[in-house]
């Protein structure tokens, strides 16, 4: 298991998380973005979730930024409000440590207090076998996937789609409905 230490992301943070996120659009297939969002772009996109009340989690170890995990809007009808996609990335040097799993387990804790009820993953290329076995631990089902929806890096990429409940789910409606 990771011994990193798991807070709410501050803004000091984004310029790591931003290079962190720049290798997974570079080099990976995790992310359908083609080019990588700047520090300016990555901060409004940071402030966006933070003024929608989402959490958004890094992952810290000495002082430096391994991974983060955020959750956000699934789609913008209102009908999805209690539904939320989640994102994380982890820097390249840390993966197969434990460090994803920590983070999604705490974003899914962070997520059902603030009274979200459901929880969907869009995994980028069918073959992240590394990221799908992460949701799995933490109690996602498969949902299906969407064969050849992506072209990056020469090659047609599926999204996986899996799901989980968060809280009661769907067996109660929330009260403030």
């Amino acid at each position: 298991m990771s011994n990193a230490e798991i807070r709410p992301t501050t803004e000091a943070d984004l310029p790591a998380i931003t290079a962190i996120y720049e290798q997974a659009v570079r080099f990976g297939t995790a992310t359908f973005e083609l080019i990588p969002p700047d520090l300016t772009e990555m901060t409004r996109r940071y402030r966006a979730l933070m003024d929608g009340g989402f959490p958004y989690l890094v992952a810290v170890r000495d002082g430096r930024a391994l991974g983060y995990a955020y959750a956000g809007p699934y789609r913008p009808r209102p009908a999805y409000r209690f539904t939320v996609e989640n994102s994380v990335y982890l820097d390249p040097s840390t993966h197969r440590r434990g460090i994803g799993l920590a983070l999604m387990q705490r974003l899914i804790s962070e997520c059902e207090a603030r009274g979200f009820r459901q929880m969907i993953a869009v995994i980028g290329d069918s073959a992240n076998a590394g990221s799908i076995g992460v949701h799995r631990k933490c109690g996602f089902q498969m949902i299906g996937t969407h064969p050849s929806v992506g072209l990056k890096f020469g090659r047609w990429l599926d999204t996986v789609m899996m799901q989980r409940a968060l809280g009661e789910g769907a067996t109660t409606v929330p009260a403030d409905e």
